[in-house]
């Protein structure tokens, strides 16, 4: 079944509200900025492909080869939604940096 407009819209907007708000909370607790940025594409790789995380450290050549193929298959609509929440997580670390250097303190 195709993805409507606004099924896409609104989840894109979900995606990014999500991360950024994963990211915004973890940058207030672990005070490291771009954390979200850096683990989003773990947990991207652990929405798109279906290979165990584990696998990648023990058969390493089949599940690259199977994430490839799993990106090579996604829609323009999953790229675009996947898209907004590292857009999201971005912003967080963004706006974390511009909250600091204004002289807000988080905890």
């Amino acid at each position: 079944m195709p993805m409507t407009i606004p099924v896409l819209i609104i989840s894109m907007l979900l995606f990014f509200v999500l991360f950024f708000g994963i990211g915004f909370l973890l940058n207030m607790l672990l005070r490291m900025t771009w954390i979200m940025a850096v683990i989003y594409p773990i947990i991207a790789i652990l929405i798109i492909d279906k290979v165990d995380f584990s696998e990648y450290f023990t058969n390493a050549r089949a599940s690259f080869t199977s994430l490839g193929n799993s990106l090579s298959e996604l829609a323009p609509a999953d790229i675009a939604i996947l898209a907004s929440g590292l857009f999201g997580a971005i912003v967080s670390g963004v706006t974390m940096r511009v909250l600091r250097a204004k002289g807000y303190r988080m905890f």
